[in-house]
């Protein structure tokens, strides 16, 4: 069962961040392996969308909720599709400086053998270039800025 947590200190504040985390319609322009995206319904606190993730000429389609919680808290509840458990949450905190503190958690396992061992082999990888990805589209929306790693290290947004 994959399970990751991460933090990354951004120069973005937390409506930003949330505001590109929540904007799930958008997913296929800039997340990898999102390959098509249908929200069913949306409003300021709730939606659900199915999601369809390729990667090597598999496919899988999925149906998720996802709870808002301005601008501090988005948490991706799984309704059906390939696996047998999904959590992801994202916290946002102001850091007093403009930016914001981005706590990401997943927790997935899939009910397929073949998609839980390339989940393991690929997870860290497929995990880190997600992240990335949500960085640098940050830096597009909101103007490319100096990122910094949770020790207060620089850090480019590729992490």
């Amino acid at each position: 069962m994959p399970r990751h947590h991460e933090t990354r200190i951004l120069p973005y504040s937390d409506e930003q961040m949330f505001a590109l985390v929540t904007a799930i319609e958008r997913y296929p322009e800039f997340l990898p392996w999102v390959v098509a995206l249908r929200v069913r319904s949306n409003s300021e606190h709730e939606a659900v969308a199915d999601m369809i993730v390729g990667f090597k000429g598999l496919r899988e389609s999925f149906s998720c909720r996802v709870h808002k919680q301005r601008p501090s808290s988005v948490t991706v509840a799984y309704i059906d599709g390939p696996m047998k458990h999904l959590a992801n949450e994202w916290q946002f905190q102001p850091t007093g400086d403009g930016g914001c503190r981005v706590d990401f958690l997943v927790d997935f396992s899939f009910r397929s053998r073949v998609f839980e061992a390339l989940a393991g082999q690929m997870f860290d990888k497929a995990l880190r270039k997600m992240i990335a990805a949500f960085e640098v589209r940050a830096g597009e929306l909101y103007g490319a800025r100096r990122v910094m790693s949770s020790d207060g290290r620089n850090a480019s947004p590729s992490g």
